[in-house]
């Protein structure tokens, strides 16, 4: 059994509810689920925000409460943890489940806040919403940092190019690339943007920051492990 899994078993086993054997009819399993606290650190959402609007996505396949799948590379086995632990907290009275595939982790985890937290779960893929990052964490420095790191950590990279270090974002989705884009260019630094039209017909955003990159990897701690 993989190392993190272990891990999640122990910090999840406690969160086995009696409840969930009891049989109610769609009507009160709605009820339960919209009465489930969620934490109102506003540090602590803008960070799950970004990691969703990276790589996750919702869906409603109980029709009782929305899902927020997010998918990991296996090869991240911190970040999973982090990410797992980081919703646990936000909803501390809802569990987080972990779907092993061939090269990632799925991370799921119901909730009628996301919607309210996110995006409409019923109008398509987030590309085809056009989503953006919410306002009031783009007129947020502090937030925005917060937002970031979700952000990088889920569709961003560090490598080094003729050693030089380098940090790339990329996204399919026009609106969350440019506030991407503003929001690094609002904490002073000065990124690249690229647009490369795939076979598919979508534009691939490329954001790219080239000076200053380990300052920014330490202002937002960007890290990937």
């Amino acid at each position: 059994m993989p190392e993190w899994r272990n891990w999640f078993t122990r910090t999840t086993q406690n969160r086995v509810e009696k409840s969930m054997w009891v049989r109610l009819p769609p009507q009160a399993l709605v009820s339960y689920f919209r009465k489930l606290s969620l934490n109102t650190d506003k540090k602590l959402q803008s960070y799950i925000i970004g990691v969703a609007l990276g790589d996750g996505n919702l869906s409603n396949p109980n029709k009782r409460a929305i899902r927020l799948r997010i998918s990991c590379d296996k090869k991240y086995p911190l970040l999973i943890k982090h990410i797992v632990s980081n919703i646990l907290l936000l909803l501390p009275d809802n569990k987080v489940s972990l779907i092993n595939r061939k090269n990632c982790v799925d991370i799921s985890s119901y909730s009628n806040h996301w919607e309210k937290l996110l995006w409409k779960w019923n109008k398509g893929p987030k590309e085809i919403q056009n989503v953006s990052v919410p306002k009031w964490i783009k007129n947020d420095l502090n937030l925005s940092i917060e937002c970031l790191r979700g952000l990088f950590q889920t569709d961003g990279s560090i490598y080094k190019d003729r050693k030089y270090l380098m940090i790339n974002f990329v996204n399919v989705t026009p609106n969350l690339s440019r506030d991407v884009f503003n929001m690094v260019k609002r904490l002073g630094y000065s990124p690249n943007l690229q647009k490369l039209r795939q076979s598919n017909n979508k534009i691939k955003y490329t954001i790219r920051i080239t000076k200053d990159s380990e300052k920014f990897i330490k202002e937002i701690n960007f890290w990937k492990n």
